[in-house]
């Protein structure tokens, strides 16, 4: 599908040979019609009962959208029966929805209408039947891998017998007629006496994934028994994180205590186990190399240079006293020592959703931004610029917009972009919280905004939902605006991104460019473009150029 880069080369010959007359007559794929954002205006009377009538169809989906778009209703329209009453009926059945939670023990669920209430306003939160801190304990109480703290060390011997190798057998591939088994193989560790234990979701993806049509049996195999295959089910996992929840129906030899990766810094000696190219428990060690690496997720992890090969993957990354600081999942083939590690808070405040079952579902708000900080050694972090806002998107809706610099969420100060990842993961989609911004003319405000599901690749909504102007500023880091009425496709850059694609293929403000064709990848995880420019930094000189950019990033919130 992408062009390589000598025959870029030559397609660039070629289009300054053709012509601007024949290129301008081109179409750019853009947004699809049916899903651009129209803005809603609250003034008319028409419009305002066709909200009312869409938030009754939120209703049956989803209570909580349904909640938040009658609270954007309600203030907006001011002295409006209809719409009063709209919004006290959500109240109301969001109330019934919360005590009913409550009584199944649900608590996950009983927390996210709490939240959700709490911050649409609701005055009523003091006569609910339990409180929100009561709603948190239960959640840590349910899950004993939260509540276990010995604060005894385990000998690297009782470790061993927690660790476990993960076997997918996917049946038999056919390679140029021949048949080869198709196994997968991972590891993984206990974290309770009855049989729950983690691994990485992409060792088990298949057992998961609705688009596999093939074969997929999951086993464990105990250290202690290496011939007897365990049968073994998913509970629930996390694609975005790459970790899942197990379960076998025996109690474990030996369960890991969970420990608090803020304890580790870069030096610290730990210990990987697994089960490398099948050789079980086998015991590697090495020391933390850096705390925050960045591998497009939307979480920091640990580099570690201890041995990690095929088969480490979902293995404990422990501390000198036994206590698991992270899950290995990932290290740099053909390189020594470049491996990778999801620290165990994120482990920790994904286990209620993991525990809940299915998949976890990843919340955004449909903006894109960087933790905002002065230049200079020893400047301090100061928020999270916000670079660009979907039209339609929960932000778009809740008035926030770009240049505006979100300071809080839910009354805690947010420092930077990767703590706001952070607490998005205790957050289920579906909640309605509150974020105090300054917008661009230094105005605080606070506004109730639902957290919508993350899409796989954000980048691509925002492709298929905003005009090319618009959506290329966060794709790949330009600002464009028309200069040509009679080609549609030549714009002028008036913004560029620093460290984005176009910044680091020496774009600048000022230059012009012809976009030719913008192409998105049938998994919809990356955009090629191809366009004709003129850069100023290298005398006007026209050229065709070629850019690949990822469609997701943890620039998007």
């Amino acid at each position: 599908m992408f062009c390589n880069i000598k025959k870029l080369c030559i397609y660039g010959l070629i289009l300054t040979f053709i012509g601007n007359c024949f290129l301008s007559c081109r179409s750019i794929p853009g947004p699809d019609k049916n899903q651009v954002f129209k803005e809603i205006d609250y003034t008319e009377a028409d419009i305002v009962s066709e909200e009312i009538k869409r938030i009754e169809n939120f209703k049956e989906k989803d209570l909580l959208k349904a909640l938040w778009r009658a609270w954007l209703l309600n203030d907006n329209v001011k002295d409006n029966s209809l719409v009063q009453e709209c919004y006290n009926e959500c109240i109301n059945q969001a109330v019934e929805q919360y005590n009913q939670a409550v009584e199944e023990k649900d608590y996950v669920q009983a927390r996210r209408i709490y939240t959700s209430l709490k911050n649409t306003s609701y005055s009523g939160t003091a006569d609910l039947s339990v409180t929100e801190k009561q709603l948190n304990e239960s959640i840590v109480k349910s899950i004993s891998a939260l509540t276990t703290n010995s604060k005894k060390d385990s000998t690297i011997a009782q470790c061993m017998k927690g660790t476990v190798t993960i076997l997918v057998d996917r049946g038999i591939r056919i390679e140029k007629g021949v048949g080869y088994s198709d196994m997968v193989l991972g590891s993984g560790f206990f974290i309770s006496k009855d049989g729950y234990l983690v691994t990485n979701h992409h060792v088990i993806e298949s057992c998961v994934d609705p688009s596999y049509e093939g074969y997929a049996r999951l086993y464990i195999k105990l250290s202690e028994d290496g011939e007897t295959r365990i049968p073994a089910k998913v509970i629930g996992w996390d694609s975005i994180l790459d970790l899942a929840l197990l379960k076998v129906e025996i109690d474990a030899p030996f369960y890991f205590e969970l420990g608090s990766s803020d304890d580790l810094n870069v030096g610290d000696k730990v210990y990987a186990i697994g089960s490398p190219l099948g050789l079980e428990s086998t015991l590697t060690s090495g020391i933390i190399s850096s705390t925050d690496r960045d591998l497009n997720m939307s979480a920091k992890v640990f580099q570690l240079d201890a041995a990690v090969n095929s088969g480490n993957s979902g293995g404990p990354l422990i501390d000198q006293k036994g206590r698991v600081q992270a899950i290995v999942f990932a290290g740099v083939q053909n390189y020594q020592g470049l491996n990778f590690a999801i620290p165990v808070e994120y482990l920790k405040n994904d286990l209620p959703f993991l525990y809940a079952g299915g998949k976890k579902i990843h919340s955004w708000i449909g903006a894109y931004g960087k933790t905002k900080r002065l230049p200079g050694s020893g400047s301090k972090n100061e928020g999270i610029i916000v670079n660009y806002v979907q039209p339609g998107s929960p932000a778009f809706l809740a008035g926030i917009r770009e240049n505006d610099t979100i300071l809080k969420l839910n009354d805690k100060t947010i420092y930077s972009l990767d703590q706001l990842h952070t607490d998005y993961i205790q957050l289920a989609a579906g909640t309605i919280v509150k974020i105090t911004y300054v917008n661009s003319l230094g105005e605080e405000k606070e506004v109730p905004v639902y957290l919508e599901e993350r899409p796989d690749t954000p980048g691509n909504s925002v492709f298929t939902h905003d005009i090319i102007t618009s959506s290329l500023y966060p794709i790949i880091g330009v600002k464009l605006t028309n200069v040509s009425v009679e080609n549609k496709n030549l714009y002028l850059i008036t913004d560029v991104l620093k460290n984005s694609v176009a910044d680091q293929s020496g774009f600048v403000v000022g230059d012009t460019v012809q976009i030719l064709n913008a192409e998105v990848s049938k998994d919809k995880s990356a955009i090629y473009i191809e366009l004709y420019a003129k850069k100023r930094m290298h005398g006007n000189i026209d050229m065709g150029i070629g850019m690949q950019a990822p469609l997701d990033s943890p620039n998007y919130f």
